[in-house]
């Protein structure tokens, strides 16, 4: 016997019983989305590895080490230039920019709200939580009208309120803020002077990003830069009163919308085009791996990717947030929460003699043509038991039967499988069409 083939290491089959759960994370979600007034888009699974490198920062780990690229050169661009070959989406901030931007959206929207569901790839060390293919639910609010302190707050109440509406009670939303492009840039410098009498005492790894990218020393795993980390006094001084002012107003918003947060001053996000508002939201009950959802403002992207439009200088605004899915579905499996089972089908049609499996077939496709959710035994003339227990395991919610009496007076008998009532009706089209109406009813 040939072995068997598996799933390649880190990722998941999403099998038939497990679809409910996910149809109603996505179906909550577009119902929200749509009541804040978002709209879907979709955007390619792989997108030029230069747009990443562009948008997320070359220093970056998800560029450095998680990037899964499907083409590392292309065959006519006559060198080995890891820019011109194609990577897989490892988020979806930087597709949507890229797509608002070609398409020239800003042109007629002066704010525009989008969202994305869908798959990311990154080349992580599989573990519960964190897997190479994993599914998003995201928000991006892009355009001049996204300027506003208070679309930050909307922003974060809307990734809160997402959570609460999928059943998620015991999660902790931080939040903080790292200023302008120009605070940013005065905070790492600040940061590498704080850090530069202690990080000879520190390991190559916290070296190493002491050079390229300083932020990532204030969420580093590595305990003994956490300590030093931990002692200094960040607080909000690296802020100019512009960048101040802005942030009060985007926890007053918050405030009034009563949403709970901790400002946390370490928290700064893992990619380089965050600017102003950052947050997270994590859940204790997953371990480690405990973020489900994460965004913050990125004014500047959209320049930097090649948009704006000289007939509008004023600097267009942009803030969005991810929800992890798999996350989401482990908080609930945490919190004891159970996706009901739909029933797969409303009615099962029984052929009691193969003879019949042809009047069966029919009937299935009238019932069909009038909305009905029908299948039927293909098991070649099985015994009507087993056709009963195929009913009963599909969860068919009516058994239509086709035996002697009902061929020879062109009938057919319907038993309620959840009363175990069974009446005999006509089989025609006609009543067939007052029965569905009915059994819609």
């Amino acid at each position: 016997m040939a072995q068997k083939i598996t799933h390649p290491r880190g990722t998941a089959d999403i099998l038939p019983s497990e679809i409910p759960a996910w149809e109603y994370l996505e179906t909550t979600a577009r119902t929200l989305l749509k009541a804040y007034g978002y709209r879907e888009m979709r955007t390619p699974v792989f997108e030029e590895v230069s747009l990443f490198k562009r948008s997320l920062g070359e220093t970056t780990e998800v560029v450095n080490k998680q990037l899964l690229e499907v083409l590392s050169q292309r065959k006519d661009a006559g060198a080995a230039d890891a820019d011109a070959g194609l990577a897989l989406r490892p988020e979806g901030t930087a597709p949507i920019v890229r797509a608002y931007n070609e398409h020239d959206m800003g042109r007629n929207d002066f704010l525009s709200k989008l969202f994305y569901i869908g798959p990311m790839f990154r080349g992580e060390r599989p573990q519960k939580g964190r897997l190479r293919m994993f599914h998003q639910i995201g928000a991006e609010a892009i355009g001049r009208g996204a300027n506003h302190p208070l679309l930050d707050a909307e922003m974060i109440a809307l990734a809160v309120n997402m959570i609460k509406s999928f059943g998620i009670k015991d999660f902790k939303l931080k939040i903080n803020s790292l200023g302008s492009a120009e605070d940013k840039e005065n905070f790492a410098r600040w940061l590498r002077q704080e850090l530069k009498d202690t990080i000879g005492s520190l390991s190559d790894d916290v070296k190493a990003q002491y050079e390229r990218n300083v932020f990532r020393l204030l969420d580093s795993k590595d305990q003994a830069c956490r300590n030093v980390i931990n002692s200094l006094q960040i607080g909000t001084q690296h802020l100019s009163e512009k960048g101040r002012v802005y942030f009060e107003k985007v926890k007053e918003g918050l405030d009034q919308l009563g949403v709970t947060y901790e400002v946390s001053s370490h928290l700064v996000r893992g990619l380089d085009y965050y600017t102003h508002t950052v947050f997270e939201i994590s859940y204790a009950g997953l371990g480690a791996q405990d973020a489900i959802g994460a965004g913050g403002r990125y004014n500047g992207l959209i320049e930097q990717l090649g948009g704006g439009d000289r007939r509008f200088p004023e600097t267009i605004g942009a803030i969005g947030f991810a929800l992890g899915m798999e996350r989401m579905l482990l908080a609930l499996e945490a919190e004891g929460k159970k996706m009901a089972v739909a029933s797969s089908i409303d009615v099962f049609v029984v052929a009691a003699k193969p003879e019949y499996e042809t009047s069966a077939f029919v009937l299935v496709n009238e019932l069909r043509a009038e909305g009905v959710s029908v299948d039927m035994d293909f098991g070649g003339g099985r015994a009507f038991k087993k056709q009963f227990e195929q009913a009963d395991k599909l969860g068919a919610k009516q058994v239509w039967i086709l035996g002697d009496e009902e061929m020879k007076n062109n009938t057919v008998s319907i038993k309620n499988m959840k009363t175990g009532e069974q009446t005999t009706e006509e089989r025609t089209t006609r009543s067939i069409t007052a029965l569905v109406k009915a059994f819609n009813r």
